[in-house]
């Protein structure tokens, strides 16, 4: 199909479609699963049911005729593209962002190339050993960002879409509270919505993952935990108990100077993991929490919160 074609049909810019173009190439895709083991498996991936059901609306089928030839074609590579890149560390979009208000497909064309490469994820972890209790936990992220694009009423997914590919290409683990990623010599560490950060539960997730990457990755050599988050920004103390988790996860962590990220909006970034909105006035936002009301008190008061970095020892002094 002509490029240009693909992209006028899709209603994205043809360098968006160039790119796709270039990184997949001619490479092998993988097949979407069958309509019949669907069921099983988003359950197994943690998708709740209305997204199941959204999911299985705009499934794939060959006499679809929500699959457009651009749609499929978009499919096919963007699958190539992410499977292309198998064990690589860095964030990958699989392809540009869609107008989800046209369908079931549109808005789950990226949903359709995860699910697409779970068993070529599969595949590497069984390679590298990985057990299957840690496969299917870390790949049921899908369902929780699923679940948090909803709940965001669809503001979130243009940030989830890259962050899962992540997931499909082994470069993310979750290990007890926290998810651990490979790549360069820190093991970077995120938090998942998924309850208290409790020091017990970091510590046991930390000493999962000194245990996990030197037996199934152990050309790889780590010397550190590395974490960028709003988390860590200093600001949070002025506001939050000294033995609040997010204050002693703080301490585990000796901060980089700080630099300005680049195309990263600290506040946006703050909104949308406390609050899980990027729309709603501030003034209109939740008080019920320490957090809730820090946030917005920060942000009326016209300052501004920093998206700072961290690191500390792999290995703890004892």
């Amino acid at each position: 199909m002509d490029l240009d074609d693909i992209a006028t049909r899709l209603g994205v810019p043809v360098g968006d479609i160039d790119r796709v173009h270039r990184l997949a190439g001619d490479r092998p895709s993988a097949p979407v699963p069958a309509r019949a083991d669907a069921p099983a498996l988003l359950d197994r991936l943690a998708v709740r049911p209305d997204d199941a059901a959204e999911i299985l609306a705009g499934w794939p089928d060959p006499d679809s005729t929500q699959w457009t030839p651009e749609l499929r074609w978009l499919l096919d590579r963007s699958i190539a593209l992410v499977r292309a890149d198998l064990g690589g560390h860095e964030w990958l979009p699989p392809g540009p962002a869609l107008p989800r208000e046209r369908g079931p497909a549109w808005r789950h064309l990226y949903v359709y190339t995860y699910l697409a490469l779970v068993e070529v994820a599969r595949e590497y972890h069984r390679d590298h050993g990985v057990p299957d209790t840690v496969s299917w936990l870390t790949l049921a992220d899908l369902g929780r960002n699923l679940a948090i694009d909803r709940r965001m009423q669809g503001e979130g997914w243009s940030v989830m879409q890259s962050w899962l590919t992540l997931h499909a290409r082994g470069s993310v683990y979750e290990l007890g509270r926290l998810q651990h990623h490979r790549g360069g010599t820190a093991i970077e560490l995120h938090i998942p919505d998924s309850g208290p950060l409790t020091p017990a539960a970091v510590e046991a997730s930390l000493d999962e993952a000194r245990a996990f990457f030197p037996r199934h990755f152990p050309d790889e050599h780590y010397t550190a935990f590395a974490c960028g988050s709003w988390l860590l920004d200093p600001q949070l103390r002025e506001y939050l108990p000294a033995d609040s988790n997010i204050v002693r996860f703080q301490r585990r962590f000796e901060l980089e100077p700080y630099q300005e990220p680049d195309g990263l909006d600290a506040d946006v970034e703050v909104v949308r993991f406390v609050f899980r909105t990027l729309t709603t006035p501030l003034d209109q936002l939740p008080r019920d929490t320490v957090l809730q009301r820090a946030v917005i008190d920060h942000l009326t008061a016209g300052r501004h919160w920093r998206w700072c970095r961290g690191r500390f020892p792999i290995q703890p002094d004892r």
